[in-house]
């Protein structure tokens, strides 16, 4: 049975406080160093935390004071600021190259502009590109990925593969055209198998799945309980802080044969890197979250935050325009910013249509960052919408969009108009009641229904609005549209209001 053993006090917490291990007593310990779904987030947040600058100086010094150190990424380092919206994902592999990254895979935000992006960008790479379960023959991705590697730590050998989740429903599959998606589970444990017959002594699954999915999907622990061979699994995708030194959530995870699997993940936006300490001779695991803030900010390197200087200008000229103002903190989960986003979908539905719109429906993970009282500036709101999605009003049948709510209800709840309130039951996730202006839905009725294109298409697993018929869309993207609609004062009366109500509620 492999043992795990947690130790309050490690290596790179020693060496940030100026106590640096001895490098003679390290030849049998292997130190991964990870991150996951950074998002374009290359400044520290408006909470001054996170910036990879910061990070830099964090993974060097960890690399300076230890023998065998891996820096791994599990994915979507982009998407979410205005370095990706402006520059397309340049900036983050730049940055990410000079960190001297070891293992990369991709995540689905990776697959926002195609696959012959990804190829122009990631041909740049120079760390080891990890797929073990897409198959890109045929593609602009063909042979650019490889299903693992084997890397050799002072006699001790360590396999490490790349999981990816199905991207069905999640990527628009216009993006992965041609791509084919193959069994996440079946796939790693047939190449952990392969590893160890090869001589591995351990394998590591770097995932980006999420840790634990309330549906049929694999995630890391589905992973982790179904597998053999595996012994870590470094995750992303659902942006779940786990915290080995609290144990919450759980991190040891029994395997197929009762073994024990460490599941490690980071959060999101670069406030953590993790630490992975593993001793090479009796297999014991040791982890914990490294903070990334303003006690590194006295290290940065010159050198470093000289390769985003070039791009900063842009970027600032951008955040520099004003277009209107809010005396409110609009935090990026909170209910008011999902309802202020779903009240100006209808709205602008109303709009493009030329008819009323029976109610909107709008998608959590299409907010990305949080606006701050005071000016509201162009860039902070491209921030907040940074998709190429457009507005679309779809006449859908009442089956289907109860079913739709159903799903909705699965995810715990996403945005709707402020005319329509459901229930669901928080246990089972089960659709309780939906109403719309206080009536219940008809299945045999006709409603006019506002959203985006990309979740009209059926992605984040709503497939009941694809069934919808387009009635209008908006010509121009919806950051465009908040804009627009900020700047000549139409959304004043949304801004002045916020709703703090959970309009899809668990009882």
């Amino acid at each position: 049975m492999k043992r795990l053993i947690l130790i309050t006090l490690t290596a790179s917490a020693a060496i940030l406080s100026g106590c640096s291990p001895d490098k003679s007593t390290d030849a049998d310990h292997l130190v991964i160093l990870h991150t996951n779904d950074t998002h374009s987030a290359i400044h520290p947040d408006r909470h001054d935390k996170g910036g990879i600058a910061r990070r830099q100086v964090l993974v060097d010094s960890v690399r300076n004071a230890r023998e065998n150190v891996l820096l791994v990424d599990a994915g979507d380092a982009v998407q979410g600021s205005l370095y990706f919206t402006l520059f397309g994902g340049q900036v983050e592999q730049k940055l990410m190259n000079a960190l001297g990254y070891d293992i990369r895979i991709l995540g689905n935000h990776e697959f926002d502009l195609g696959l012959d992006s990804i190829a122009s960008q990631w041909k740049n790479v120079t760390s080891d590109k990890l797929s073990t379960n897409y198959d890109f023959t045929g593609t602009a991705l063909e042979g650019l990925f490889v299903p693992s590697v084997m890397k050799n730590f002072n006699g001790h050998k360590v396999g490490f593969v790349g999981i990816n989740l199905n991207p069905a429903g999640i990527i628009s599959e216009e993006n992965y055209k041609g791509m084919t998606y193959l069994d996440a589970l079946k796939s790693a444990n047939a190449e952990a198998s392969k590893l160890k017959a090869e001589g591995a002594e351990m394998v590591i699954a770097v995932t980006h799945i999420g840790y634990e999915l309330d549906d049929d999907k694999c995630d890391d622990l589905k992973l982790a309980r179904g597998s053999k061979d595996i012994d870590v699994i470094i995750g992303g995708h659902s942006h779940t802080v786990v915290d080995p030194v609290k144990g919450v959530p759980a991190w040891r995870i029994a395997n197929a044969e009762g073994d024990t699997v460490s599941v490690l993940q980071t959060g999101t936006k670069g406030v953590y890197v993790g630490e992975i300490d593993i001793n090479l001779a009796d297999k014991t695991v040791n982890a914990h979250l490294i903070p990334v803030d303003s006690r590194l900010d006295n290290r940065l390197d010159p050198k470093f935050t000289s390769l985003i200087d070039p791009y900063t200008h842009k970027v600032d000229s951008v955040k520099a325009i004003v277009v209107g103002k809010t005396s409110y903190d609009w935090e990026r989960e909170s209910p008011e910013l999902l309802n202020l986003m779903s009240d100006f979908v209808r709205e602008r539905g109303e709009a493009i249509s030329g008819k009323p719109v029976d109610l909107s429906i709008m998608n959590k993970g299409g907010i990305r960052n949080s606006l701050s009282a005071g000016d509201i500036t162009k860039g902070a709101i491209i921030d907040i919408a940074p998709f190429n999605n457009r507005i679309v009003v779809l006449e859908l049948s009442g089956s289907d969009l109860i079913e739709n709510l159903a799903i909705m209800a699965a995810q715990e709840g996403n945005g709707v108009s402020s005319n329509v309130k459901v229930l669901y039951d928080s246990a089972s996730k089960q659709l309780n009641s939906a109403t719309i202006d206080g009536k219940p839905i008809k299945p045999d009725s006709k409603y006019r229904v506002a959203t985006i294109d990309y979740l009209a298409a059926g992605n984040d697993y709503m497939t009941p609005l694809s069934r919808g018929v387009t009635l209008a869309k908006s010509k121009i993207i919806l950051y465009d549209e908040l804009i627009q609609g900020i700047e000549s004062g139409k959304m004043d009366h949304l801004l002045s209001s916020p709703d703090k109500k959970n309009r899809m509620a668990s009882f």
